[in-house]
């Protein structure tokens, strides 16, 4: 194969949600490399094993640095780009910055079970009042630097799996929390975009983004049977639907 073949397959770029780390996609990866798909996993700046670089100064904007790090250094040319829950968030700045430097790189956006934005808003925006009390008083242990993890049967996880993401996981920095995010709404809309809804059980924090993906223009919606942590407790399933969305974003 020649190089300039070789730069052009499209490939699929898994950013995981809050508490998370690549380690989280390791069910998945192998699903899709098997497939003959390019796919890497990034691991945030403060969590996962990069979880000893926590510090006041990681913001939204460090992770989003941390996405276009990856894509940059593995010299991608044509990324499926999934966010998981909180990343919803992160792909969706990703997407206005290198829609405006490199238009065409990024091929379709996939938000997991995440957030979906708007211009101004923060990651607590959607959220229940008591929830995002609940965070920031939880944060007051670490001094305002980080909020602990919940136990993931939340996430709809038990037994052997949930034991497993109750290890690995870590503190979520706190100032990406009420962060306000700054993306032009047109730019991210010009990206095909996809939702793809864990419904059993629903995790509540995502309610406001489901209502919105079924209201505007512009989404296709898929439906997993399966919790807030389908890489965990749906993996083949997962990887299939991704492959798909891959296998149609190949074909654009």
């Amino acid at each position: 194969m020649s190089a300039p073949q070789e730069r052009s397959r499209t490939s699929i770029v898994l950013v995981h949600g809050s508490w998370h780390g690549a380690w989280c996609w390791k069910r998945v990866l192998p699903l899709l490399r098997g497939a003959g798909v390019d796919a890497h996993a990034v691991t945030l700046t403060g969590v996962g094993e990069r979880a000893h670089l926590m510090s006041p100064s990681v913001g939204i904007d460090t992770h989003v640095q941390d996405i276009i790090g990856l894509i940059t250094a593995e010299e991608l040319q044509r990324v499926v780009l999934v966010g998981h829950s909180y990343a919803g968030n992160l792909i969706t700045c990703v997407a206005d910055r290198l829609q405006r430097s490199h238009p065409g790189l990024l091929c379709h956006l996939v938000y997991l079970d995440a957030s979906v934005p708007r211009p101004g808003e923060s990651w607590s925006t959607p959220h229940a009042p008591e929830t995002v009390a609940k965070r920031l008083a939880d944060a007051q242990a670490s001094g305002g630097l980080s909020f602990p993890p919940p136990d993931a049967s939340v996430f709809g996880l038990d037994g052997a799996d949930c034991d497993w993401v109750n290890r690995r996981q870590t503190p979520q920095p706190l100032r990406v929390y009420q962060a306000p995010l700054d993306f032009d709404p047109d730019v991210v809309a010009a990206i095909p975009r996809s939702f793809i809804d864990c419904t059993t059980p629903a995790l509540p924090t995502i309610d406001v983004a489901r209502q919105r993906v079924r209201s505007e223009p512009g989404w296709k919606v898929y439906e997993l049977a399966t919790g807030h942590d389908p890489m965990v407790s749906a993996p083949r399933e997962l990887a299939q639907l991704l492959l798909a969305i891959h296998h149609q974003s190949c074909q654009v």
